[in-house]
């Protein structure tokens, strides 16, 4: 009787096992896959999603298999925090996301609460990463090195220009120009105009016939392509000649079928172009051969994924999202199809990650991004 009974026990020891051993790493991937933003949430989807083939192609990670699931945060906090529970509830202990800052800053609270590691590949406002807690980590850069970087830029190539700084409430928009308004005030350059809008608004007629009445010749911009478009659009239809600079919100070729060729000229600030690394080029020509461009932060979501992947490989195991995220700071730097990514103590990544781009007409004709 006690042998059959050690036997059983044994069993089920066994499936247990097993069933541990080949179950999948649930990858949420969380962002505006609908709305306004959808095209961000796009890239973050189609980015995760490769990554997760092309590693599962490889044989997976500790034999189990990457399984990615999607949640709509419409770049919405209180939809945000309801993706985050809902992530909780299916199990699901890392997170690539959110793309707006002000989802990302409290769907992370809820994570680290539950012992979810979050990486996102967008969300750039510095207090993102400076709360002191575990799980937050990033593959893009922050605001403050970026908002320096246009500062210099502006303090370099507009010091006479008469400047608007405008931003959309946002932490990312706000904390955008906050940044630059700083560097320029250090520099002894003083805007003419500092300005909110709100998100979603679409006629900018009473701002923009004040920025007329106050000879405004650059518009620095801390916001998303979806109002930063109807700004340039309405500008040029009301006679106000001015440049528009701004940082990585911008990094969509939809800013162009929103704003027309009143985009041509315009400048902004992000990461040296990822499609150009050449760590990326088969990854590249992959999605092209599938019809879907690797813009933006395509790549980014991908590199995010990667790193995960790695992480748990090298901890040896995926059920503890704490101990991943220490290798993650300790353990790099990370191969990625970005480059290589080492980390800091607060989940920043270590380099310097921040170059101009204007916009111009491309070989086609139509308006795009390129670094200048």
């Amino acid at each position: 009787m006690k042998k059959h009974l050690l036997s059983a026990v044994a069993a089920a020891a066994l499936v247990a096992f097993a069933g541990n051993a080949w179950a999948d790493i649930i990858i949420g991937v969380a962002g505006p896959i609908t709305g306004p933003n959808a095209a961000f949430g796009a890239q973050f989807q189609k980015g995760a999603e490769q990554a997760a083939a092309d590693i599962n192609a490889a044989g997976g990670v500790l034999g189990q298999k990457i399984k990615i699931e999607i949640g709509d945060d419409v770049s919405d906090p209180k939809q945000g925090i309801s993706v985050a529970n809902k992530f909780v509830a299916d199990g699901v202990k890392y997170v690539v996301g959110h793309f707006n800052s002000g989802v990302s800053i409290p769907a992370s609270e809820v994570y680290a609460e539950n012992g979810v590691l979050e990486i996102s590949p967008a969300s750039t406002n510095p207090q993102y990463t400076e709360r002191g807690l575990w799980n937050t980590f990033r593959t893009c850069g922050r605001d403050d090195q970026q908002g320096k970087v246009a500062g210099d830029y502006i303090a370099a190539n507009f010091k006479d220009a008469k400047i608007a700084i405008i931003h959309d409430k946002t932490p990312y928009g706000q904390g955008l120009v906050d940044v630059a308004k700083k560097d320029l005030n250090a520099d002894g350059i003083t805007e003419v105009m500092y300005e909110g809008i709100n998100v979603g608004d679409k006629d900018f007629s009473a701002l923009i016939a004040k920025m007329k009445a106050a000879g405004v010749t650059l518009i620095y911009f801390g916001g998303l392509h979806t109002e930063a478009g109807l700004i340039m659009r309405q500008s040029a239809d009301q006679g106000l000649k001015a440049t528009l600079f701004s940082g990585d919100g911008m990094v969509s070729n939809e800013l162009a079928s929103i704003a027309g060729d009143s985009v041509i000229g315009t400048l902004n600030t992000f990461s040296p172009d990822p499609r150009k690394n050449p760590a990326a080029k088969d990854i590249v020509e992959k999605f092209r051969a599938a019809g879907f461009e690797p813009e933006a932060y395509t790549l980014y979501s991908y590199a995010a994924v990667q790193i995960v992947a790695a992480a748990i490989d090298k901890t040896g195991s995926a059920d503890d999202a704490q101990k991943v995220g220490a290798t993650i700071k300790a353990g790099g730097p990370w191969k990625t199809a970005i480059g290589d990514i080492g980390y800091d103590e607060k989940g920043d990544i270590t380099r310097p990650d921040y170059v101009i781009y204007e916009w111009k007409k491309g070989a086609d004709g139509k308006p795009t991004y390129a670094e200048k």
